[in-house]
């Protein structure tokens, strides 16, 4: 399953690209279910990532590894792809794409998803929209001019 959602913001990319730090990703953590950063070692390939979700009743780690990074003229893109993921996922890859539009910036989140059971996919894909949806107004709130 695959969702994709663009946000356009009014820095130039680069500068965006320099804003995907540790605090960025301590914001773009919805409301539910509460995270906890455990591990954040940046963007670049090898980096890692690790958070601990909370959902009351019980905890699940997720990690994700960085496979990919480019930086050209015209983007700056990295890709995780879950290496320990929580029981509801069998598969993440989210390409992370921060793209040059004159001097503002699409940030695009492009995330392929699979969970253990085809059917639980689409039951999944609203949830999952939803907490991404929730790092629209983050985006502008932090890269506003």
């Amino acid at each position: 399953m695959r969702l994709k959602i663009s946000t356009l913001v009014k820095q130039p990319y680069k500068q965006v690209f320099a804003g995907f730090d540790q605090d960025l990703f301590v914001k773009l953590a919805p409301p539910f279910p509460p995270v906890k950063l455990l591990r954040f070692d940046g963007c670049k390939v090898d980096d890692r990532v690790a958070l601990r979700l909370n959902f009351i009743f019980f905890k699940q780690t997720w990690e994700s590894l960085i496979t990919d990074y480019q930086d050209n003229e015209e983007e700056v893109s990295f890709v995780d792809e879950g290496v320990k993921l929580p029981f509801f996922l069998k598969y993440w890859k989210h390409h992370h794409r921060i793209v040059r539009h004159g001097q503002q910036t699409h940030i695009v989140d492009d995330i392929t998803f699979k969970t253990p059971f085809f059917l639980f996919d689409y039951l999944m894909y609203p949830a999952l929209y939803l907490q991404f949806l929730y790092r629209k107004p983050v985006y502008r709130k932090v890269f506003s001019a």
